[in-house]
């Protein structure tokens, strides 16, 4: 395997913006709702866009460990969704139960949001182990994964939560700053 990939400019940008991802969503507990889906509304394009850019590697099997409990996951997805409330739900139309089903499919930006959560604190946390191998089999598991699933589930949560910015009470007057 191509352990150049582990210390890629893309890798490591990517990196950087993952752990942000996971930072800012293990910290929300004490953030209003608008500011949470303001950040949210920023941050998803940038991880989508760094995952775009990731090398395409073949995973080889290696064994890496899961570092996000299913208590890590469940405390994620019920701080996201207390913070959605009623706008937590959305139907969608990219899944392929659609094409079989003459109702709508309901998701949860919050179960989609803490599942994308999972791949990446588990990426990240892989990648900082600093053992070539791992971090270049971590870069293949994660753009694998973004090709397979979550970079699809990215971008159909983003336009439920670019829905609840623009067309909610959420909706704040003002543009949130730093």
């Amino acid at each position: 395997m191509d352990s150049s990939a582990a210390f890629d400019k893309n890798t490591v940008e990517f990196v950087t913006v993952a752990a942000e991802y996971c930072a800012f969503l293990e910290q929300i507990y004490d953030k209003k709702p608008e500011r949470v889906v303001d950040v949210l509304c920023k941050l998803l394009p940038l991880v989508y866009l760094k995952a775009s850019m990731l090398r395409s590697l073949e995973p080889e099997g290696l064994y890496l460990e899961e570092f996000v409990t299913e208590a890590d996951y469940e405390e994620i997805r019920m701080q996201l969704a207390q913070k959605l409330g009623e706008n937590d739900d959305y139907l969608e139309v990219f899944v392929e139960d659609m094409k079989y089903s003459d109702t709508p499919v309901r998701k949860c930006i919050s179960e989609d949001l803490a599942d994308i959560y999972q791949a990446l604190r588990n990426f990240v946390q892989s990648y900082r182990s600093g053992l070539d191998e791992v971090m270049t089999e971590a870069v293949a598991v994660c753009a694998e994964g973004f090709r397979t699933y979550w970079g699809q589930t990215l971008a159909n949560t983003l336009r439920a939560v670019h829905n609840v910015r623009y067309s909610s009470e959420l909706n704040p007057e003002e543009p949130f700053y730093d």
